[in-house]
């Protein structure tokens, strides 16, 4: 079935937002730039804020970024609807005297970051990309755009490279950006100059590695859509584009969509679903509404969270992978996340929302649980149901290639998700 002219569009506005987003810092800043475009305001946490009903508002943290939307009616006990999505890929992260190399060669030193799929970063032209912290107290954003490459051994030299290719975490993820000698330049100076600093003022940095190839859409009906970074940028996008889209609102829960960082590693961080982030945010917006401890949980206790991150399409190379019967599919809507073991938060009043808000938004739904065999993932649902108490569910897109540095999704799925996303914030 041919995808749709607008779920087309979507599908390349993705892809200029993950262009600019090669970094959880990069994602974190587009989302605010985004949104200020569309009239949110820029809210510093560091500052008093002047939040009341009618607003619109984005705080960036780190490499997170909460928006929202109150609606003009809002009141005391006004629950809030909740999009969550992370901002972090697996791949690799920029280690302390990065600079190496050996017999001639320049070497970047890099940290495995979450659990990519190492063999899929070979042959590839890369960037680093994300934050450098200065002398003078300044936080700025760096991006090299294509520098490194991290080049496969020819087959001449390993005639069982196709049998089972396995690659050393240490010694054989080393990229290369340049020729030389490596005690006589510094791969912090590239860094320094993409963002227009000197490499002597830099006394801190987080950077990781990220693809430099823009996304595609390409297929029968140009059903496809690959791109780096889809887990989980395209649910931040969707988030965004459904804030977008919302506009400014009369009535309705309050509509927040929740960016995190770290999810790759588990949560646990200041930026991530584990730490305070959201608790202090929703704490600052249901005082700004004049909103007491009883008043706070009782909008609580009515409110939702849309834990929206890619899940795994059935794989028609490998089906004895997945479950015998549920079997999701790119191009035939998002899914929703069961576990039994909690591994997500769905159950089934949450089950009964979210097929409420896809028929809303005139969506068709899939299913998607493990095969015994194959144990998932967890995401940031479950770490939001208990550490704010909040009905979860646990939803997302379809994809193949999870944590490859090339992922793949179906463009209709990417737009459908979208559109729930709006229904979810309307309240609909």
């Amino acid at each position: 079935m041919p995808v749709t002219p607008d779920a087309l569009a979507h599908a390349e506005d993705l892809a200029d937002f993950v262009a600019a987003s090669p970094s959880s810092y990069h994602a974190a800043a587009e989302v605010a730039r985004r949104l200020e475009d569309a009239g949110f305001t820029r809210l510093e946490e560091d500052q008093a804020w002047d939040v009341f009903p009618g607003g619109r508002y984005v705080v960036v943290r780190d490499g997170a970024a909460i928006a929202w939307t109150v609606p003009a009616g809002a009141t005391a006990t006004t629950p809030a609807h909740i999009l969550g999505a992370h901002t972090d890929s697996p791949g690799f992260k920029l280690k302390p005297q990065p600079t190496t190399g050996s017999r001639g060669w320049l070497q970047a030193a890099v940290e495995v970051y979450g659990g990519p799929l190492l063999s899929s970063w070979l042959d590839r032209e890369l960037r680093l990309a994300g934050r450098l912290a200065l002398a003078d107290g300044r936080v700025v954003l760096a991006d090299t755009g294509a520098l490194l490459r991290l080049p496969q051994l020819a087959i001449h030299l390993d005639r069982e490279a196709n049998t089972g290719l396995a690659l050393d975490k240490q010694f054989q993820t080393q990229p290369v950006w340049g020729l030389g000698d490596p005690t006589q330049e510094d791969i912090l100076a590239e860094l320094a100059h993409s963002a227009g600093v000197s490499a002597s003022d830099i006394r801190g940095y987080d950077v990781v590695i990220a693809d430099t190839a823009r996304g595609a859409i390409f297929g029968k009906d140009r059903a496809f859509f690959a791109s780096g970074r889809l887990d989980d940028l395209a649910s931040v996008h969707a988030g965004v584009v459904a804030l977008e889209s919302l506009g400014e609102v009369a009535t309705g829960p309050i509509a927040i969509l929740a960016a995190f960082d770290h999810e790759e590693l588990g949560s646990n961080s200041r930026s991530g679903a584990g730490g305070p982030l959201l608790e202090d945010i929703l704490g600052r917006v249901y005082d700004a509404l004049g909103a007491d401890a009883s008043e706070r949980r009782r909008a609580f206790s009515a409110s939702w969270c849309l834990s929206s991150d890619v899940g795994h399409s059935v794989h028609p190379n490998y089906v004895h992978k997945h479950d015998p019967v549920v079997q999701p599919v790119l191009g035939s809507g998002p899914i929703l996340k069961l576990n039994a073991n909690q591994r997500y938060a769905t159950d089934a009043v949450g089950s009964a929302a979210w097929r409420g808000w896809c028929d809303s938004a005139g969506v068709v739904t899939q299913e998607f649980v493990s095969n015994n065999n194959v144990p998932c993932g967890s995401t940031i649902g479950p770490i939001t149901a208990t550490r704010l108490g909040i009905r979860t569910v646990d939803v997302g897109i379809p994809i193949l290639s999870m944590h490859s540095a090339r992922e793949l999704a179906g463009v209709a799925d990417l737009h459908d998700l979208t559109l729930v996303a709006g229904a979810f914030f309307a309240g609909r």
